[in-house]
């Protein structure tokens, strides 16, 4: 479930936020407190599309690199735990600002399955950055998302150097399908913007 109140509902619509126009459109409510009517979705015009999507990319393109560049150090210092906890932020990160670029929207969850999977229905170039063929990669992956939680909480926790490594580089490989697909996304934007005048 994706829980949000009948403002953020409404706020949604008037920003022209794909998702609640689809729920607006789609939705079919199942319990209500008020009988209220929603109100009707305002699109973005083109301009505005545009300047949303660079803002969305400069504050979590950027977000995502700084906890990676924090991981990367408390990698050097054999701060396994906290490293895993900043690589599972960086992946969080690049997972909001695809979303956030190609939809105006995404989630406010922190579970990174659940965020790779919206993410790669929007763009399947995404797949490339984690192989599932391996259990051990399969397993690698669930340590990075349990790592939001157990990595600051958990005395059992424990990460290897080995799989510091093998997370660090992947997380490398998303920054950079999300950079491409965002830039594909803006220049999209900006050429229909053009067009608009």
């Amino acid at each position: 479930f994706i829980v949000h109140s009948v403002d953020e509902v409404n706020a949604g619509l008037a920003q022209g936020r794909y998702f609640f126009m689809d729920v607006a459109g789609d939705g079919i409510a199942l319990y209500q407190s008020v009988d209220d009517d929603l109100p009707e979705p305002q699109p973005k015009t083109p301009h505005a599309a545009l300047e949303m999507a660079q803002e969305y990319f400069e504050e979590w393109a950027a977000s995502g690199s700084e906890f990676f560049e924090t991981a990367q150090f408390a990698i050097s210092r054999g701060w396994t735990k906290k490293a895993a906890f900043l690589l599972h932020q960086a992946t969080e990160s690049y997972y909001h600002c695809a979303l956030l670029v190609c939809t105006f929207y995404t989630p406010h969850v922190h579970n990174l399955a659940f965020l790779r999977t919206q993410a790669e229905r929007i763009d399947d170039r995404l797949l490339a950055a984690w192989p599932r063929e391996a259990k051990a990669d399969r397993a690698r992956f669930e340590k990075l998302k349990d790592a939001y939680v157990k990595a600051r909480y958990s005395k059992h926790y424990s990460i290897s150097a080995e799989e510091l490594s093998w997370l660090g580089a992947r997380v490398a490989v998303l920054a950079g399908l999300v950079e491409t697909i965002c830039r594909e996304r803006i220049e999209a934007l900006a050429a229909t913007a053009r067009e608009a005048g």
